[in-house]
């Protein structure tokens, strides 16, 4: 039988390890670990957690949702960052200002974390904001697909100054649906030369500076039957070959409601994996994880690309105090915008 590759991301329930949690982490089948504000109480706790994680496997991948806004999972005693969308409307009034500020949010992010010894945020966002989606909203950078790869770009400038490779969602794009993937299954009805002249525009104006991206729970009936995190079509054929995305795929979180349409967890993980995600993320449900990774077990699996390239550049982490202070002066310049 092959050796088990690492393709799964994991989770815990709280704010330190449990035998269980450390008998996972240990598991071949697991290479990543994501953390929820349950994870969270203080920096100190949370520097403790991530030595206790990498104590048990050191090369683990460590990610958060760290994007800002109400997006935000770790707050007391992190920077309370903005939503995108603040940034967004400030480009309208004042397009570089907006541009640099988005560099030095991203690199603040990002330097916060990679201190903490965590390697990504699944960030930016990338989906273009039409006003009908009711979870993407002011995540988004704003409505203009231009705009959003404009500020997106500088907002990985950012990251990658931290020593942070960025990881774009929600691939082709989720801000022309209404349903929340969370909850339930969108369907996006749009033809593909539609999605691509609007939602996909950053995605492809940014694929050689994205290493990861997260595609959506969301069928686009015109395109392929099947949501697009579980589609050949939309992540082998249009991903991979006509846009030339050569980074790492991530699934999004097979607990959601989008991806329940699948099966169980462990047809889920199947058609995510066979479909071409390289990792994929199975949070929330503990019974769901180890039904996972028994049949990984059974049924090892290969992922196109190793996620090892999106581990943070501890090196590049220092962001000077003029730096930063030029960072919170920018959050505090544009409140209006989201406070």
């Amino acid at each position: 039988m092959s050796a088990i590759s690492p393709v799964v991301m994991m989770d815990v329930g709280g704010t330190h390890l449990t035998e269980e949690d450390k008998a996972l982490l240990r598991h071949p089948a697991v290479g990543g670990l994501i953390l929820f504000t349950r994870n969270y109480e203080d920096p100190q706790q949370l520097r403790q957690l991530v030595q206790s994680i990498r104590a048990e496997r050191p090369e683990i991948l460590i990610a958060v949702d760290q994007e800002g806004g109400r997006v935000q999972r770790f707050r007391e005693g992190f920077v309370e960052l903005p939503p995108m969308g603040a940034i967004g409307k400030h480009f309208e009034k004042a397009p570089s200002q907006a541009l640099s500020g988005a560099t030095l949010v991203g690199q603040l992010m990002a330097a916060e974390l990679v201190d903490m010894g965590i390697d990504i945020s699944f960030a930016p966002v990338l989906d273009v904001d039409d006003g009908s989606s009711t979870i993407i909203g002011d995540r988004s950078f704003g409505k203009d697909p231009q705009v959003v790869a404009q500020l997106a770009e500088a907002f990985i400038d950012g990251m990658q100054l931290a020593g942070m490779a960025a990881t774009g969602k929600h691939f082709p794009g989720h801000g022309s649906v209404v349903a929340d993937s969370h909850l339930e299954l969108p369907v996006d009805p749009r033809p593909l030369a539609d999605i691509k002249a609007h939602d996909m525009v950053p995605f492809t104006a940014l694929v050689n500076q994205l290493q990861g991206i997260m595609p959506a729970h969301i069928v686009y009936p015109q395109v392929d039957s099947q949501p697009a995190g579980f589609s050949k079509t939309w992540l082998q054929t249009i991903l991979r070959q006509e846009v030339g995305f050569q980074g790492v795929i991530f699934s999004d979180d097979l607990g959601m409601a989008g991806a329940a349409q699948a099966g169980n967890f462990a047809q889920r993980a199947e058609a995510a994996l066979n479909a071409g995600c390289d990792m994929v993320l199975a949070c929330n449900e503990r019974a769901g994880q180890i039904e996972v990774i028994e049949w990984l077990e059974k049924h090892p699996i290969a992922p196109t690309q190793s996620v090892s390239v999106l581990r943070a550049r501890q090196q590049a982490v220092a962001m000077s105090q003029q730096r930063r202070f030029q960072a919170l002066s920018y959050l505090e310049n544009i409140r209006a915008y989201w406070s």
